[in-house]
């Protein structure tokens, strides 16, 4: 049974030799070192056997992130901490597991009453759109608008009917003799006639305005309300979340100590930060004077809705979230972190431009190379950046679809934002098309079909996405079987909507292929070089009108 500090002691306790001189690195890819797989299978079998209630887990998406570390205490004994990511069973504190980071009495004299207000302005906003008024109003104005619509249809009609008796009168007046002020006296009165049904009109269509200006003119007062309270609702959310960050105090090895707000400024934090297993089992040594030496996460319970994560499974620390806490957590340890993967700065000549002319270009993006530098990092080597070096005048150049940094391929860039918002129309009315490559690691059921899943951004982890039929985007992909070889399937992909990762998620969801791409490290097992290449384009050319068909093989 974990002590009171929530360190379990293993027993025989190991060997010198099988004591880790330093601590592992949390991002490494690696294997956890054979002491922290001891301690993780250990907790795997607590947790395989009912030691707590965690049916919950097994639940579609319900899944969660757990950690073991082990630690070396004052007397010399080896043990190891255990710990869990974000809240279980509806809870942030659980015996025997390593509790969280934040102040709770400082976060409970704010938290609840902050919510209960987003709360009362998410029911708000939801009256606004949803309830008894809008829904009225809008009722109201669909039978005003089928009503007056009638009403004015009719009065064409007669209208109509007039205009052609006039005309006809008109006809009779020229092909008869008839006396100069007879003649003038039947046209002023048929002009009358035509006057009087304009003004019928302008007085109909003026009657129908001021009624429908009525109840417009409550739906733009709602409309109004709404927008105001979206922006004070994230106004009010923003500043909660400053104060929820503050209240996270994160130490290190030399007993200093930053909030996690401070941590990622001048950004806000991502959600979760701080959340996770490894800050939590870390700051839990710290405080009690025990010294880290390994550490191992693996997921237990069903699998996220995208996949991607198998129970039992070993992963690394996420970067998203832990990327800007555990690197401070560790200062004053001995344990060399593995550097962010970032892409290499390469030479100009190896970005191939396969199309060029005075509105837009196509080149054949490297695999590792980022499509855009990033917002905060303006001159991080990427497309943009290497195109702008090659032609110094090219200030208003814009990548049309982004490609993901690992995926190879035909990538479009407009010159300037007009062709860019032509182009996106081109692609919105299927006046151009995407075709990808990938293998993937599975066997895929039939030979071709269209799958339709909404995917939206993974707020646990803003690296991924993942399926959500309720508040996803709507996502569509086409897909083709090209060859089988053994475990793995090669297919052609066509994304009828750009969302980011939608090939990838839509590949390895159950409901969608059910077999990830080769080397997605997201969404799959493995991290080796990712499948999945953009290998040809059609589009019309929005100011030559010309067909452009481009095709780049893949290099796998």
């Amino acid at each position: 049974m974990p002590s009171r500090d929530a360190v379990t002691y293993f027993e025989p306790q190991p060997a010198p030799a099988e004591v880790p001189v330093r601590l592992t690195d949390p991002f490494a890819e690696d294997l956890p070192h054979p002491l922290a797989r001891r301690a993780a299978e250990e907790l795997m079998a607590f947790l395989r056997h009912g030691g707590f209630a965690l049916g919950a887990l097994d639940a579609p998406g319900q899944g969660k992130m757990f950690g073991v570390l082990v630690v070396a205490a004052p007397d010399g004994r080896i043990g190891y901490l255990r710990g869990f990511s974000g809240m279980l069973d509806g809870r942030w504190r659980i015996d025997g597991f390593a509790p969280p980071l934040f102040d709770p009495i400082a976060r409970d004299a704010f938290l609840p009453a902050g919510e209960a207000e987003l709360r009362a302005l998410g029911e708000r906003h939801t009256e606004l759109v949803e309830g008894p008024e809008p829904t009225a109003l809008r009722a109201n104005l669909a039978e005003l608008t089928a009503r007056h619509g009638a009403a004015m249809e009719e009065m064409r009609a007669r209208h109509d009917a007039n205009r052609g008796l006039r005309h006809d009168a008109r006809q009779r007046l020229a092909n008869g003799e008839v006396r100069d002020d007879e003649r003038h006296a039947t046209l002023q009165a048929l002009g009358e006639e035509s006057r009087a049904d304009a003004a019928e009109l302008r007085r109909l269509e003026g009657a129908h305005h001021q009624a429908r200006e009525v109840v417009v003119s409550a739906l733009r007062a709602l409309d109004t309300e709404r927008a105001g309270l979206e922006h004070l609702r994230a106004e009010r959310s923003r500043q909660l979340w400053r104060r929820i960050s503050e209240s996270y105090v994160i130490p290190n090895a030399r007993g200093e100590s930053r909030t996690v707000g401070a941590l990622f400024a001048p950004e806000p934090p991502p959600g979760g930060a701080g959340d996770c297993a490894a800050p939590k089992l870390l700051g839990h040594a710290y405080r009690h004077g025990l010294r880290p030496l390994a550490l191992a996460e693996f997921w237990w319970g069903a699998p996220p809705l995208t996949g991607g994560r198998h129970a039992g499974a070993y992963y690394p620390a996420c970067r998203s979230k832990c990327g800007g806490v555990l690197p401070y957590m560790l200062e004053g340890l001995h344990v060399e972190l593995e550097p962010r993967p970032e892409a290499g700065p390469g030479p100009v000549d190896e970005l191939r431009v396969l199309y060029e002319d005075a509105w837009l270009l196509v080149v054949d993006k490297p695999r590792g190379l980022l499509s855009i530098p990033g917002r905060h990092e303006p001159s991080r080597d990427s497309v943009l950046v290497r195109l702008r070096r090659r032609d110094p005048d090219a200030t208003g150049l814009v990548v049309v679809h982004a490609l993901d940094p690992d995926t190879s391929g035909l990538l479009l860039v407009a010159r300037d934002p007009m062709t860019h918002a032509a182009l996106q129309r081109r692609f919105a009315r299927s006046e151009a098309d995407r075709r990808f490559v990938a293998w993937l690691d599975g066997q895929v059921a039939g030979g071709e079909g269209v799958i339709e899943l909404p995917i939206r951004p993974d707020r646990e982890d803003r690296r991924r996405h993942l399926v959500d039929p309720l508040h996803g985007k709507r996502a569509v992909t086409g897909w083709r079987v090209t060859q089988r070889s053994g475990t793995r399937t090669r297919v052609s992909l066509w994304p009828r909507t750009w969302l980011p990762h939608q090939l990838r998620v839509h590949a390895a969801h159950p409901l969608g292929l059910g077999a990830p791409v080769s080397g997605d490290r997201l969404y799959g097992g493995d991290d080796t070089r990712l499948m999945l290449h953009a290998e040809a384009l059609t589009f019309v050319h929005p100011h030559t009108g010309v067909r452009v068909e481009l095709e780049c093989r893949a290099p796998f």
